[in-house]
């Protein structure tokens, strides 16, 4: 079991994706086959749960992309019945301390480097006709992501970034801003200048970095600074652009028809 995505982070590649966040098994495969190099099945800010998560990795087989999932929260459980279901990268949310961080990687590794729970079993194992290539390879091949989006988490940065297993870092620029008491809006000076913060630390260090972008000029601002891992869709963000778009360009000649 190898995962391309992994290997090119490895490499210093810069690599893009997209949010699954609609629940929507049509959704992932219609991005899927995008070209993006991985699709992140949302399961911290989606309803859907780890069945549906296993309907939409299932419709995204054959594509070539790499299946990520954003865990609901840093929860041993969550995080295996997440893994369980055959995602190749794990990105964890709210860590605020290295022993948080610590406790992040053990949940996403099989003993003796951490207490993932071990069955052949389920989806990621090929329901036992993969068990040992699949168990021999999980800790070398999964892709360990945590998100940094408080206060709390940039002033543990520097011991954050010791910890083993842990692969890279995800700037939630809202969730940030909303910690600094900018509710909702990481434009201001404040939190731009704590996301260069984090940049300063995580750049040049042995972990990537990552972030969302909501237009293509922010997102090659980042790939220039260093940045390997960027969000470049969400599937209901981007329906609801379109239809803007569409119902905007009628009004705009024909009014109200």
């Amino acid at each position: 079991m190898k995962n391309p995505v992994k290997q090119k982070l490895k490499n210093g590649q810069k690599t893009i994706g997209a949010f699954s966040q609609i629940i929507s098994p049509e959704s992932a495969e219609i991005m899927s086959r995008s070209g993006f190099d991985w699709i992140i099945v949302d399961l911290e800010h989606a309803p859907g749960d780890f069945a549906n998560l296993q309907r939409q990795l299932q419709a995204m087989n054959g594509s070539g992309v790499v299946p990520f999932a954003r865990a609901s929260w840093n929860d041993m459980v969550g995080i295996k019945r997440t893994l369980d279901t055959g995602v190749m990268g794990v990105l964890i949310p709210y860590v605020n301390t290295r022993e948080e961080a610590i406790e992040a990687v053990a949940a996403c590794k099989y003993p003796p480097l951490g207490c993932r729970g071990v069955a052949g079993s389920p989806r990621a194992a090929g329901y036992t006709r993969n068990t040992m290539p699949y168990l021999t390879s999980a800790n070398d091949e999964v892709v360990v992501m945590i998100a940094v989006e408080t206060m709390e988490a940039v002033e543990n940065l520097d011991e954050i970034l010791t910890v083993e297993g842990l692969d890279g870092i995800f700037i939630g620029p809202v969730d940030l801003a909303s910690s600094m008491g900018y509710l909702g809006d990481p434009s201001q000076p404040e939190v731009q200048e704590t996301i260069a913060i984090i940049e300063s630390k995580v750049l040049p260090s042995d972990k990537f970095l990552g972030t969302l972008a909501a237009n293509w000029e922010k997102a090659e601002s980042c790939f220039e600074k260093g940045y390997q891992w960027m969000v470049l869709m969400q599937d209901g963000v981007a329906i609801k652009n379109a239809g803007d778009a569409a119902v905007g360009s009628f009004r705009k000649v024909y009014g109200e028809g």
